[in-house]
């Protein structure tokens, strides 16, 4: 359907963001990961709504828990590998997950498929939010304010 105009919207026009503004080396470990920001381009703006997809090999972002940001995520298409403090469970089309903000289980999507994966996810928009990574071998934090936050060290140095 062409001609939509908001508070309709077609995805197809969204253009796609590619990547990720994690620092090296954590940047290429992403592989194929792209997002359209929905939730933006309908103008919502106390929460996100983001359609992504991961090519074979893709993460969706490194191991993270959030301090005041709820998250659902919903599988549209193909398996995900949902990694947890808990560990490992797969996830196909239709099955989904929701991450309470504040509670220290860091979670990440990663496709080990030979197929992309598409996937929602949803999540409030709070100021306060800050996002922990949850990997030994990860240092970062990311801190508000939210649309312009920054990565740091664990211990709050400068990358």
């Amino acid at each position: 359907m062409s001609g939509l105009r908001l508070p309709a919207l077609d995805p197809a026009t969204v253009a796609p963001r590619h990547g990720s503004g994690y620092p090296e080396p954590f940047r290429s470990r992403m592989g194929q990961r792209a997002k359209l920001r929905l939730g933006d381009a309908c103008g919502l703006t106390r929460f996100g709504v983001n359609l992504a997809s991961l090519g074979p090999g893709g993460q969706s972002a490194l191991r993270h828990w959030h301090t005041h940001e709820d998250e659902f995520v919903y599988v549209l298409e193909g398996e995900l590998l949902l990694r947890t403090n808990g560990g490992e469970q797969l996830l196909s089309a239709g099955m989904c997950a929701g991450f309470v903000a504040g509670t220290e289980d860091g979670h990440q999507f990663v496709n080990r498929s030979d197929r992309p994966a598409s996937y929602l996810v949803i999540s409030n928009r709070d100021p306060q939010d800050t996002a922990y990574y949850a990997d030994a071998d990860v240092d970062l934090t990311w801190s508000p304010p939210h649309a312009r936050g920054k990565m740091t060290r664990g211990d709050g140095t400068p990358l």
